[in-house]
């Protein structure tokens, strides 16, 4: 938190690249893994993530800027809080005024100066360039450090090498410096020992806990992975089912439609039946008729030609009738057809019908055992008995080959980060507002640009 806060209030300089993957490590150890459904559009609106300094450099808005750090949150997934605050620090201890402490300092000359304290050794910087020291005095290489008064002496483990000499401000503030130097040199030394047994067992002991946290969490990826899948077979079996009530349902209407036609078919054909019944009936009235007319007819040639015309008329009649009546019989007749071939579609609804019901009850059987599946002070002297290696030779192997083999891990591991931020910074350069740029900006790139890291940078002025 207290590293976090320091780059955010630019004590602690910062590239934007690296300012945005940090603030993905921070996203990860606050909110856990990435999930689209709960991590919207806008859910960091209010987080403060990135320095003042790098959003007023570049033309982008807050939900670009989102956008970018959500990318690399993305990929942290499975990462757990303590890791992700691990991996914060081994990014955020490569910055160059990581773990520095400066203090105002004179030289023999008067000039103004800094000096930095920190883990590696003493460093002098110009008061306008904290970022690369003018020199450096790494731990192994000193030999003595004492003051008088305000006036400091550094000397240097090789004799040829000048004795170098400076003013602090305040006698307090020397003793500060030398606290903070006795600490670091102490810290220096310490992890350059063999360890010791309670050491050696406490790595043992720290090791095994995180292979046993390392198994927790493929055993709780793997429970979460086999109810995701569970969810989605219920969540298809249920959508399956919803089908299969659908299709039954516009079953049972379709046989309820051929149930009322085949009603109305079959009433169509007995009314058409009856009236064909009538229409012979008449037609045969109509023949007796025309037959007692014939009998009865009138001798005069008036009676008989009305009578012919009756007889005509009557013929007509009697034709017209059986027509009519050849025709109604042959609609009952299609009727009859058409009544039958409905009580076989309304047959075949009811055996589809019952097919569906048999398959929704099969589903559902599948769906209650498939849903139950399981879801875990003045002087301090650096040559005196701290100094004084007593080592093995199997142990300083050892020592170097564990040291050589973190060497190469990291390494590999940071090639890949380095080929990401180097993605980034060419795709925000465009939108860069050079005008904007800080004194410490222009020296980072021009760093950057030389291919000057904090370490080798340190072994050069040394």
């Amino acid at each position: 938190v207290q590293v976090k806060k320091q780059i955010l209030d630019e004590k602690i300089y910062c590239p934007p690249e690296a300012s945005v993957l940090l603030a993905s490590y921070a996203v990860q150890a606050k909110y856990g893994d990435y999930d689209p459904n709960v991590h919207k559009r806008g859910f960091l609106a209010q987080e403060e993530l990135l320095p003042k300094r790098v959003i007023n450099l570049y033309q982008m808005t807050p939900e670009m800027w989102e956008e970018r750090i959500t990318a690399w949150y993305a990929e942290h997934r499975g990462r757990a809080r303590d890791e992700a605050e691990m991996e914060y620090l081994k990014i955020a201890q490569d910055l160059e005024m990581y773990g520095v402490n400066y203090f105002a300092i004179r030289n023999k000359k008067g000039t103004e100066l800094l000096l930095g304290v920190d883990a590696l050794g003493l460093h002098i910087y110009d008061p306008d360039n904290r970022l690369t020291p003018k020199i450096s005095f790494p731990w192994n290489e000193i030999r003595n450090i004492s003051y008088s008064d305000k006036e400091f002496t550094i000397k240097p483990l090789d004799k040829k090498i000048d004795v170098f000499k400076f003013n602090s401000s305040k006698l307090r503030v020397n003793k500060l410096i030398l606290q903070l130097c006795i600490g670091n040199h102490d810290l220096f030394m310490r992890r350059r020992k063999a360890d010791s047994l309670e050491v050696q067992q406490m790595k043992a002991q720290a090791r095994e806990e995180k292979a046993r946290k390392q198994m927790e969490r493929q055993r709780l990826a793997r429970e979460k992975q086999m109810r995701e899948e569970a969810e989605r077979t219920r969540d298809e079996l249920e959508r399956r089912l919803m089908q299969l009530k659908e299709e039954a349902t516009m079953a049972n209407e379709a046989l309820m439609r051929s149930e009322e036609t085949a009603d109305l078919l079959a009433e169509k054909a007995q009314i058409t039946e009856e009236e064909a019944k009538l229409l012979a009936q008449k037609a045969a009235e109509a023949e007796q008729e025309m037959q007692r007319i014939k009998a009865t007819a009138i001798r005069t040639e008036e009676e008989k030609r009305l009578m012919e015309q009756k007889v005509l008329e009557a013929e007509m009649l009697a034709l017209k009738m059986a027509e009519e009546s050849e025709r109604r019989a042959k609609e009952a007749d299609q009727l009859k057809q058409d009544l039958q071939e409905a009580r076989e579609s309304e047959r075949r609804a009811k055996q589809k019908l019952l097919e569906i019901t048999s398959k929704s009850s099969y589903t559902q059987s599948m769906n209650s055992s498939t849903t139950a599946l399981p879801t875990d002070l003045p002087s301090f002297n650096l040559i005196s008995d701290s100094l004084s290696f007593d080592f093995k030779d199997t142990d300083m192997k050892r020592l170097s080959m564990e040291i050589e083999k973190e060497k190469v891990e990291y390494m590999e591991k940071s090639k890949h980060l380095q080929e990401q931020l180097n993605e980034l910074k060419t795709e925000i350069e465009a939108l860069k507002l050079k005008e904007r740029e800080t004194a410490l900006d222009i020296l980072h790139n021009e760093n950057a640009s030389r291919g000057n890291s904090k370490h080798n940078t340190i072994k050069k002025v040394s």
